[in-house]
Protein backbone atom coordinates (compact mmCIF):
# COMPACT_ATOMS: atom_id res chain seq x y z
CA UNK A 1 0.00 0.00 0.00
CA UNK A 2 1.46 3.65 -1.02
CA UNK A 3 1.94 6.39 1.40
CA UNK A 4 -0.49 8.07 -0.79
CA UNK A 5 -3.32 6.03 -0.02
CA UNK A 6 -2.78 4.62 3.43
CA UNK A 7 -4.27 7.70 5.58
CA UNK A 8 -7.51 7.33 3.50
CA UNK A 9 -7.96 3.53 4.81
CA UNK A 10 -7.53 4.77 8.36
CA UNK A 11 -9.91 7.82 7.86
CA UNK A 12 -13.86 7.23 9.06
CA UNK A 13 -16.96 9.85 9.15
CA UNK A 14 -19.19 8.63 11.97
CA UNK A 15 -20.23 11.78 12.87
CA UNK A 16 -23.44 10.64 14.47
CA UNK A 17 -22.29 8.34 15.93
CA UNK A 18 -19.05 10.11 17.86
CA UNK A 19 -21.90 12.15 19.42
CA UNK A 20 -24.35 9.92 20.18
CA UNK A 21 -21.01 7.87 22.27
CA UNK A 22 -19.71 11.35 23.61
CA UNK A 23 -23.85 12.30 25.01
CA UNK A 24 -23.80 8.74 26.73
CA UNK A 25 -20.98 9.17 28.31
CA UNK A 26 -22.31 13.11 29.83
CA UNK A 27 -19.74 14.57 28.18
CA UNK A 28 -18.89 17.94 26.43
CA UNK A 29 -17.79 18.48 23.18
CA UNK A 30 -14.51 20.68 25.36
CA UNK A 31 -14.31 17.15 28.28
CA UNK A 32 -14.36 15.06 25.31
CA UNK A 33 -11.27 16.77 23.25
CA UNK A 34 -9.30 17.35 26.55
CA UNK A 35 -9.34 13.71 27.20
CA UNK A 36 -7.92 12.88 23.46
CA UNK A 37 -5.82 15.12 22.92
CA UNK A 38 -7.37 17.47 20.40
CA UNK A 39 -9.13 20.62 19.94
CA UNK A 40 -12.98 21.21 20.52
CA UNK A 41 -13.11 22.44 17.27
CA UNK A 42 -12.01 19.04 16.25
CA UNK A 43 -14.29 17.20 17.79
CA UNK A 44 -17.24 19.63 16.93
CA UNK A 45 -16.28 19.17 12.79
CA UNK A 46 -16.31 15.43 13.65
CA UNK A 47 -19.28 15.35 15.18
CA UNK A 48 -20.43 17.94 11.63
CA UNK A 49 -18.97 15.10 9.17
CA UNK A 50 -16.67 17.77 8.55
CA UNK A 51 -13.52 15.78 9.31
CA UNK A 52 -12.93 12.51 9.69
CA UNK A 53 -12.31 9.97 12.97
CA UNK A 54 -8.32 8.72 12.15
CA UNK A 55 -7.40 5.01 13.94
CA UNK A 56 -5.20 6.89 16.59
CA UNK A 57 -8.61 9.03 18.13
CA UNK A 58 -10.39 5.80 17.89
CA UNK A 59 -8.07 3.51 19.99
CA UNK A 60 -7.31 6.66 22.62
CA UNK A 61 -11.49 6.62 22.67
CA UNK A 62 -11.62 2.70 23.07
CA UNK A 63 -8.34 3.38 25.85
CA UNK A 64 -10.08 6.17 27.86
CA UNK A 65 -13.72 5.71 27.88
CA UNK A 66 -13.43 1.83 27.61
CA UNK A 67 -15.58 1.86 24.55
CA UNK A 68 -16.06 -1.48 22.38
CA UNK A 69 -15.69 0.87 18.88
CA UNK A 70 -18.35 -1.91 17.54
CA UNK A 71 -20.36 1.65 19.03
CA UNK A 72 -19.32 3.14 15.77
CA UNK A 73 -20.95 0.61 13.12
CA UNK A 74 -24.22 1.43 11.46
CA UNK A 75 -26.57 -0.93 12.99
CA UNK A 76 -28.61 2.34 14.29
CA UNK A 77 -28.60 3.63 11.19
CA UNK A 78 -30.12 0.99 9.32
CA UNK A 79 -32.55 0.32 12.03
CA UNK A 80 -33.47 4.04 11.90
CA UNK A 81 -33.22 3.76 7.81
CA UNK A 82 -35.73 1.17 8.20
CA UNK A 83 -37.99 3.04 10.20
CA UNK A 84 -37.55 6.03 7.87
CA UNK A 85 -38.57 4.03 4.82
CA UNK A 86 -41.88 2.63 6.70
CA UNK A 87 -42.78 6.18 7.38
CA UNK A 88 -42.04 7.48 3.61
CA UNK A 89 -43.82 4.52 2.63
CA UNK A 90 -46.94 5.83 3.25
CA UNK A 91 -50.17 6.97 0.39
CA UNK A 92 -49.46 10.43 2.21
CA UNK A 93 -45.90 10.47 0.59
CA UNK A 94 -47.04 8.93 -2.55
CA UNK A 95 -46.32 12.02 -4.75
CA UNK A 96 -42.90 12.85 -3.57
CA UNK A 97 -39.93 11.26 -5.20
CA UNK A 98 -37.65 10.36 -2.47
CA UNK A 99 -34.82 8.48 -3.44
CA UNK A 100 -33.08 5.81 -0.80
CA UNK A 101 -30.24 7.38 -0.42
CA UNK A 102 -31.21 10.61 0.57
CA UNK A 103 -33.05 8.56 3.14
CA UNK A 104 -29.77 7.09 4.34
CA UNK A 105 -28.36 10.08 4.63
CA UNK A 106 -31.03 11.38 6.68
CA UNK A 107 -30.97 8.35 9.02
CA UNK A 108 -27.51 8.92 9.30
CA UNK A 109 -26.45 12.59 9.28
CA UNK A 110 -29.67 14.09 10.94
CA UNK A 111 -30.77 11.52 14.17
CA UNK A 112 -32.66 14.38 15.54
CA UNK A 113 -34.77 15.09 12.29
CA UNK A 114 -35.28 11.50 11.88
CA UNK A 115 -36.85 11.12 15.63
CA UNK A 116 -39.12 14.18 14.71
CA UNK A 117 -39.95 12.84 11.53
CA UNK A 118 -41.31 9.62 13.46
CA UNK A 119 -42.82 11.39 16.23
CA UNK A 120 -45.37 13.33 13.94
CA UNK A 121 -46.16 10.48 11.75
CA UNK A 122 -47.17 8.32 14.51
CA UNK A 123 -49.30 10.92 16.23
CA UNK A 124 -50.52 11.15 12.36
CA UNK A 125 -51.42 7.55 12.62
CA UNK A 126 -53.34 7.23 15.83
CA UNK A 127 -54.98 10.61 14.78
CA UNK A 128 -56.42 8.91 11.87
CA UNK A 129 -57.07 5.92 13.42
CA UNK A 130 -59.26 7.46 16.69
CA UNK A 131 -57.37 6.64 19.01
CA UNK A 132 -59.04 9.35 22.15
CA UNK A 133 -56.22 9.78 23.84
CA UNK A 134 -53.51 10.70 21.37
CA UNK A 135 -55.96 12.47 19.42
CA UNK A 136 -56.48 15.19 21.59
CA UNK A 137 -53.39 15.75 22.37
CA UNK A 138 -52.38 15.92 18.79
CA UNK A 139 -55.24 19.05 19.11
CA UNK A 140 -53.33 20.59 21.49
CA UNK A 141 -55.24 19.67 24.82
CA UNK A 142 -52.19 18.87 26.68
CA UNK A 143 -51.32 21.29 29.44
CA UNK A 144 -47.74 21.71 28.30
CA UNK A 145 -48.87 21.93 24.22
CA UNK A 146 -46.37 18.98 23.72
CA UNK A 147 -47.83 15.81 21.77
CA UNK A 148 -47.33 12.75 23.57
CA UNK A 149 -46.33 9.47 22.12
CA UNK A 150 -48.30 6.37 22.91
CA UNK A 151 -46.11 5.08 26.18
CA UNK A 152 -45.88 1.69 25.06
CA UNK A 153 -44.22 2.80 21.69
CA UNK A 154 -42.34 5.71 23.64
CA UNK A 155 -40.95 2.82 26.17
CA UNK A 156 -40.06 0.92 23.31
CA UNK A 157 -37.87 4.03 21.93
CA UNK A 158 -36.21 5.01 25.23
CA UNK A 159 -35.06 1.22 25.55
CA UNK A 160 -34.29 1.10 21.76
CA UNK A 161 -31.98 4.42 22.37
CA UNK A 162 -30.28 2.81 24.83
CA UNK A 163 -29.50 -0.29 22.60
CA UNK A 164 -31.37 -2.49 25.17
CA UNK A 165 -28.69 -2.61 27.47
CA UNK A 166 -28.27 -0.17 31.13
CA UNK A 167 -25.41 -0.84 32.98
CA UNK A 168 -25.78 1.02 35.87
CA UNK A 169 -28.98 -1.30 36.42
CA UNK A 170 -26.19 -4.35 35.78
CA UNK A 171 -23.65 -3.23 38.20
CA UNK A 172 -26.54 -2.84 40.82
CA UNK A 173 -28.31 -6.08 39.92
CA UNK A 174 -24.60 -7.89 39.99
CA UNK A 175 -23.94 -6.06 43.74
CA UNK A 176 -26.75 -7.20 44.90
CA UNK A 177 -26.68 -11.01 43.56
CA UNK A 178 -23.06 -10.96 45.26
CA UNK A 179 -24.58 -10.26 48.43
CA UNK A 180 -27.02 -12.81 48.74
CA UNK A 181 -24.95 -15.38 47.38
CA UNK A 182 -27.39 -18.25 46.91
CA UNK A 183 -27.64 -20.28 43.73
CA UNK A 184 -30.24 -20.36 41.76
CA UNK A 185 -31.97 -23.05 43.25
CA UNK A 186 -32.23 -21.12 46.75
CA UNK A 187 -33.03 -18.17 45.23
CA UNK A 188 -36.80 -17.76 46.21
CA UNK A 189 -35.85 -18.47 49.77
CA UNK A 190 -32.56 -16.14 49.68
CA UNK A 191 -34.26 -12.92 47.94
CA UNK A 192 -37.59 -13.29 50.67
CA UNK A 193 -35.04 -13.40 53.21
CA UNK A 194 -33.40 -9.93 51.99
CA UNK A 195 -36.90 -8.59 51.67
CA UNK A 196 -37.85 -9.20 55.10
CA UNK A 197 -34.52 -8.93 56.82
CA UNK A 198 -33.36 -5.37 55.38
CA UNK A 199 -36.73 -3.97 54.53
CA UNK A 200 -39.66 -5.62 56.96
CA UNK A 201 -41.50 -6.83 53.90
CA UNK A 202 -43.08 -10.52 53.96
CA UNK A 203 -42.90 -12.98 51.10
CA UNK A 204 -46.84 -14.73 50.98
CA UNK A 205 -47.75 -17.19 48.49
CA UNK A 206 -51.40 -17.25 48.49
CA UNK A 207 -54.35 -19.31 46.89
CA UNK A 208 -56.31 -18.74 43.52
CA UNK A 209 -59.43 -17.95 45.98
CA UNK A 210 -57.71 -14.91 47.67
CA UNK A 211 -55.51 -13.77 45.23
CA UNK A 212 -57.87 -13.75 42.21
CA UNK A 213 -57.28 -12.26 38.86
CA UNK A 214 -54.02 -11.10 40.33
CA UNK A 215 -50.66 -12.33 40.35
CA UNK A 216 -49.03 -10.16 42.72
CA UNK A 217 -49.22 -7.14 44.77
CA UNK A 218 -47.37 -5.60 47.44
CA UNK A 219 -49.84 -4.31 50.63
CA UNK A 220 -48.14 -1.44 51.97
CA UNK A 221 -50.58 -1.25 55.01
CA UNK A 222 -49.01 -4.90 55.96
CA UNK A 223 -45.61 -4.34 54.36
CA UNK A 224 -46.38 -8.15 52.51
CA UNK A 225 -45.55 -8.91 48.98
CA UNK A 226 -48.43 -10.96 47.94
CA UNK A 227 -48.07 -13.61 45.32
CA UNK A 228 -50.65 -15.89 43.71
CA UNK A 229 -50.15 -19.72 43.70
CA UNK A 230 -50.27 -19.88 39.89
CA UNK A 231 -47.23 -18.01 39.16
CA UNK A 232 -44.55 -20.82 38.76
CA UNK A 233 -41.29 -21.06 40.51
CA UNK A 234 -39.15 -18.42 38.24
CA UNK A 235 -42.34 -16.19 38.21
CA UNK A 236 -42.44 -15.49 42.03
CA UNK A 237 -38.89 -15.03 42.23
CA UNK A 238 -38.66 -12.24 39.44
CA UNK A 239 -41.91 -10.82 41.35
CA UNK A 240 -39.55 -10.88 44.39
CA UNK A 241 -36.42 -9.43 42.58
CA UNK A 242 -38.99 -6.55 41.15
CA UNK A 243 -39.81 -5.44 44.44
CA UNK A 244 -36.23 -5.52 45.36
CA UNK A 245 -35.54 -3.30 42.40
CA UNK A 246 -38.86 -0.34 43.88
CA UNK A 247 -37.20 -0.75 47.22
CA UNK A 248 -33.24 -0.81 46.56
CA UNK A 249 -32.74 1.15 43.21
CA UNK A 250 -35.64 3.23 43.77
CA UNK A 251 -33.27 6.51 43.29
CA UNK A 252 -31.00 4.74 40.14
CA UNK A 253 -34.88 4.27 38.68
CA UNK A 254 -35.60 7.83 38.97
CA UNK A 255 -32.57 8.99 37.63
CA UNK A 256 -32.65 7.06 34.76
CA UNK A 257 -36.26 7.71 34.27
CA UNK A 258 -35.31 11.71 34.82
CA UNK A 259 -32.95 11.24 32.22
CA UNK A 260 -35.44 10.95 29.22
CA UNK A 261 -36.97 14.16 29.81
CA UNK A 262 -40.71 12.70 29.28
CA UNK A 263 -43.58 14.97 30.51
CA UNK A 264 -45.95 12.37 30.38
CA UNK A 265 -46.77 10.86 33.39
CA UNK A 266 -48.08 7.40 32.32
CA UNK A 267 -44.99 7.06 29.84
CA UNK A 268 -42.55 7.74 32.94
CA UNK A 269 -44.00 5.27 35.24
CA UNK A 270 -44.80 2.61 32.35
CA UNK A 271 -40.53 3.66 31.80
CA UNK A 272 -39.85 3.27 35.82
CA UNK A 273 -41.77 -0.63 35.46
CA UNK A 274 -39.59 -1.40 32.53
CA UNK A 275 -36.42 -0.61 34.21
CA UNK A 276 -38.03 -2.27 37.65
CA UNK A 277 -38.37 -5.94 35.22
CA UNK A 278 -35.17 -5.23 33.78
CA UNK A 279 -33.57 -5.00 37.09
CA UNK A 280 -35.59 -8.12 38.39
CA UNK A 281 -33.99 -10.12 35.10
CA UNK A 282 -30.29 -9.14 35.81
CA UNK A 283 -30.42 -10.46 39.78
CA UNK A 284 -31.84 -13.62 38.52
CA UNK A 285 -29.56 -13.75 35.10
CA UNK A 286 -26.37 -11.75 36.63
CA UNK A 287 -24.78 -10.03 33.62
CA UNK A 288 -21.08 -11.70 33.71
CA UNK A 289 -21.76 -15.25 34.88
CA UNK A 290 -24.45 -15.20 32.48
CA UNK A 291 -22.73 -14.27 29.46
CA UNK A 292 -20.11 -16.77 30.36
CA UNK A 293 -22.34 -19.33 30.20
CA UNK A 294 -24.56 -18.76 27.28
CA UNK A 295 -21.04 -18.47 25.15
CA UNK A 296 -19.52 -21.66 26.74
CA UNK A 297 -23.45 -23.41 26.36
CA UNK A 298 -23.61 -22.30 22.76
CA UNK A 299 -26.85 -20.52 23.55
CA UNK A 300 -28.51 -23.65 24.55
CA UNK A 301 -31.95 -21.98 25.90
CA UNK A 302 -32.73 -25.27 27.82
CA UNK A 303 -29.27 -25.38 29.66
CA UNK A 304 -29.76 -21.68 30.25
CA UNK A 305 -33.21 -21.65 31.84
CA UNK A 306 -32.26 -24.99 34.26
CA UNK A 307 -28.85 -23.13 35.02
CA UNK A 308 -30.55 -20.15 36.35
CA UNK A 309 -33.64 -21.12 37.49
CA UNK A 310 -35.09 -18.83 34.92
CA UNK A 311 -38.19 -19.35 32.58
CA UNK A 312 -37.76 -19.52 28.65
CA UNK A 313 -39.02 -16.36 28.21
CA UNK A 314 -37.01 -14.89 30.70
CA UNK A 315 -33.69 -16.35 29.42
CA UNK A 316 -35.09 -14.67 25.85
CA UNK A 317 -35.52 -11.59 26.95
CA UNK A 318 -32.22 -11.31 28.92
CA UNK A 319 -29.84 -12.11 25.39
CA UNK A 320 -31.09 -9.31 24.41
CA UNK A 321 -29.33 -7.18 26.59
CA UNK A 322 -26.08 -8.35 26.81
CA UNK A 323 -24.52 -5.38 25.32
CA UNK A 324 -22.11 -4.74 27.74
CA UNK A 325 -18.53 -2.97 25.89
CA UNK A 326 -16.21 -5.63 25.68
CA UNK A 327 -18.32 -7.85 26.94
CA UNK A 328 -20.88 -8.26 24.36
CA UNK A 329 -23.06 -11.45 23.58
CA UNK A 330 -24.59 -12.26 20.04
CA UNK A 331 -26.34 -9.32 19.22
CA UNK A 332 -30.48 -10.80 19.37
CA UNK A 333 -33.82 -9.65 18.73
CA UNK A 334 -37.07 -11.09 20.12
CA UNK A 335 -40.69 -10.64 19.12
CA UNK A 336 -43.63 -12.03 21.56
CA UNK A 337 -46.89 -12.26 19.34
CA UNK A 338 -50.16 -14.08 20.12
CA UNK A 339 -52.22 -16.62 17.76
CA UNK A 340 -53.84 -13.48 15.84
CA UNK A 341 -50.58 -11.93 15.14
CA UNK A 342 -50.55 -9.04 17.66
CA UNK A 343 -46.91 -7.96 18.83
CA UNK A 344 -46.80 -7.80 22.70
CA UNK A 345 -42.89 -7.26 23.06
CA UNK A 346 -40.14 -6.45 20.84
CA UNK A 347 -36.61 -5.84 22.04
CA UNK A 348 -33.43 -5.89 19.78
CA UNK A 349 -29.68 -5.43 20.51
CA UNK A 350 -29.33 -5.76 16.63
CA UNK A 351 -30.61 -4.39 13.58
CA UNK A 352 -33.75 -6.22 12.63
CA UNK A 353 -36.41 -3.90 11.03
CA UNK A 354 -39.15 -4.49 13.21
CA UNK A 355 -42.19 -2.70 12.22
CA UNK A 356 -43.60 0.14 14.32
CA UNK A 357 -47.01 0.64 12.53
CA UNK A 358 -48.24 -2.92 11.47
CA UNK A 359 -47.59 -6.48 12.28
CA UNK A 360 -45.48 -9.39 11.29
CA UNK A 361 -44.87 -12.00 8.09
CA UNK A 362 -47.05 -14.84 8.49
CA UNK A 363 -44.30 -16.76 5.96
CA UNK A 364 -41.76 -16.35 9.40
CA UNK A 365 -42.07 -19.37 11.08
CA UNK A 366 -42.99 -17.85 14.98
CA UNK A 367 -46.71 -18.08 13.65
CA UNK A 368 -45.98 -21.65 12.61
CA UNK A 369 -45.37 -22.60 16.09
CA UNK A 370 -48.95 -22.91 17.42
CA UNK A 371 -49.65 -25.62 15.07
CA UNK A 372 -46.99 -27.71 17.39
CA UNK A 373 -47.13 -26.43 20.71
CA UNK A 374 -43.55 -26.55 22.57
CA UNK A 375 -42.09 -27.75 19.13
CA UNK A 376 -38.23 -25.95 17.87
CA UNK A 377 -38.45 -24.63 14.70
CA UNK A 378 -35.62 -22.74 13.31
CA UNK A 379 -35.16 -20.85 10.05
CA UNK A 380 -33.46 -19.19 7.85
CA UNK A 381 -34.81 -15.97 6.41
CA UNK A 382 -33.93 -13.16 4.07
CA UNK A 383 -35.27 -9.79 4.20
CA UNK A 384 -35.85 -8.05 0.62
CA UNK A 385 -32.59 -6.07 0.61
CA UNK A 386 -30.77 -9.05 1.33
CA UNK A 387 -30.33 -8.82 5.04
CA UNK A 388 -30.26 -12.83 6.66
CA UNK A 389 -30.98 -13.52 9.74
CA UNK A 390 -31.20 -16.82 11.65
CA UNK A 391 -34.69 -17.43 14.07
CA UNK A 392 -35.50 -19.80 16.79
CA UNK A 393 -39.14 -20.37 17.57
CA UNK A 394 -41.25 -21.79 19.72
CA UNK A 395 -44.46 -21.43 21.79
CA UNK A 396 -44.52 -20.50 25.48
CA UNK A 397 -47.09 -20.31 28.38
CA UNK A 398 -47.57 -18.15 30.88
CA UNK A 399 -49.06 -18.16 34.28
CA UNK A 400 -51.76 -21.01 34.61
CA UNK A 401 -54.95 -19.74 34.81
CA UNK A 402 -58.11 -21.93 36.44
CA UNK A 403 -60.28 -24.66 34.27
CA UNK A 404 -62.32 -23.66 31.98
CA UNK A 405 -60.85 -20.01 31.45
CA UNK A 406 -58.80 -19.48 28.17
CA UNK A 407 -55.30 -20.59 28.51
CA UNK A 408 -53.05 -17.81 26.95
CA UNK A 409 -50.52 -18.91 24.66
CA UNK A 410 -47.44 -16.85 22.98
CA UNK A 411 -44.78 -17.61 20.38
CA UNK A 412 -41.45 -16.30 20.95
CA UNK A 413 -38.99 -15.48 18.04
CA UNK A 414 -35.79 -15.28 18.09
CA UNK A 415 -32.91 -14.23 16.12
CA UNK A 416 -29.60 -13.34 14.93
CA UNK A 417 -27.59 -11.82 11.74
CA UNK A 418 -26.79 -15.21 10.16
CA UNK A 419 -22.94 -14.20 10.17
CA UNK A 420 -23.40 -14.97 14.15
CA UNK A 421 -25.50 -18.20 13.50
CA UNK A 422 -22.11 -20.13 14.08
CA UNK A 423 -21.88 -19.44 17.40
CA UNK A 424 -25.61 -20.70 18.53
CA UNK A 425 -25.87 -24.27 19.21
CA UNK A 426 -29.34 -24.44 17.21
CA UNK A 427 -26.98 -24.37 13.87
CA UNK A 428 -24.79 -27.24 14.33
CA UNK A 429 -25.40 -30.01 11.46
CA UNK A 430 -26.06 -26.96 9.05
CA UNK A 431 -24.43 -25.29 5.91
CA UNK A 432 -25.58 -21.91 6.39
CA UNK A 433 -24.42 -20.89 3.09
CA UNK A 434 -26.06 -23.77 1.14
CA UNK A 435 -29.41 -24.12 3.77
CA UNK A 436 -33.22 -23.41 2.76
CA UNK A 437 -33.64 -19.62 2.63
CA UNK A 438 -37.39 -18.38 3.36
CA UNK A 439 -37.83 -14.87 1.75
CA UNK A 440 -40.08 -12.84 4.34
CA UNK A 441 -41.05 -9.04 4.18
CA UNK A 442 -41.26 -7.10 7.32
CA UNK A 443 -44.99 -6.91 6.95
CA UNK A 444 -47.22 -6.96 4.00
CA UNK A 445 -47.67 -3.28 3.96
CA UNK A 446 -43.95 -2.54 3.56
CA UNK A 447 -42.97 -6.04 1.30
CA UNK A 448 -42.54 -5.40 -2.37
CA UNK A 449 -42.61 -8.92 -3.18
CA UNK A 450 -44.86 -9.96 -6.30
CA UNK A 451 -45.63 -13.18 -6.04
CA UNK A 452 -46.82 -14.32 -2.27
CA UNK A 453 -49.52 -16.33 -1.66
CA UNK A 454 -49.55 -15.13 1.77
CA UNK A 455 -49.84 -11.42 1.21
CA UNK A 456 -53.09 -9.69 2.92
CA UNK A 457 -52.89 -6.11 1.53
CA UNK A 458 -50.68 -4.20 -1.57
CA UNK A 459 -47.67 -3.39 -0.74
CA UNK A 460 -48.26 1.06 0.04
CA UNK A 461 -45.21 1.53 -2.07
CA UNK A 462 -47.19 0.63 -5.07
CA UNK A 463 -50.19 1.08 -7.08
CA UNK A 464 -53.03 -1.48 -7.57
CA UNK A 465 -52.86 -3.78 -10.83
CA UNK A 466 -56.54 -4.91 -11.74
CA UNK A 467 -56.82 -7.59 -14.75
CA UNK A 468 -60.66 -9.44 -14.67
CA UNK A 469 -58.77 -11.69 -17.08
CA UNK A 470 -55.66 -13.15 -14.75
CA UNK A 471 -55.82 -14.30 -11.16
CA UNK A 472 -52.03 -15.00 -9.61
CA UNK A 473 -50.74 -16.63 -6.51
CA UNK A 474 -51.10 -13.60 -4.62
CA UNK A 475 -54.42 -11.71 -4.74
CA UNK A 476 -53.13 -8.47 -5.25
CA UNK A 477 -51.13 -7.56 -8.58
CA UNK A 478 -49.33 -4.39 -8.15
CA UNK A 479 -46.98 -1.81 -10.47
CA UNK A 480 -43.41 -2.20 -10.88
CA UNK A 481 -40.81 0.91 -8.98
CA UNK A 482 -40.62 2.06 -12.44
CA UNK A 483 -44.08 2.56 -13.05
CA UNK A 484 -45.12 4.28 -10.02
Amino acid sequence: MSQATEPKARKLFVGPRFRRIRRQLGLSQTEMAEALAISPSYVNLIERNQRPVTAQILLRIADTYDVDLRELASGDDDRVFAEMNEVFSDPLFRQIELPKQELHDLAELCPGATNAIQRLYRAYTEARRGETIAASRFAGRDQSGEFVANPVERVRDLIEESRNHFPELETAAEKLRDEVDAPAHDLFRALSERLRQRHGILVRVLPIDVMRDTLRRYDRHRKQLLISELTDVPGRVFQIAFQLALVEGDTLLDTIVARSKDNDDTTKRLYRITLANYFAAAVIMPYRSFHEAAEALGYDLGVLTHRFGASYEQVCHRLTTLQRPNARGVPFFMLRVDHAGNVSKRFSSGSFPFSKFGGTCPLWNVHATFDTPGKMFTQIVELPDGARYFSIAQTVRRARVPHATPQPRYALGLGCELKYANRLVYSQGLDLDTAEVTPIGVNCRLCERPHCSQRAEPPLTRGLVLDETTRGVSPFSFSDASET
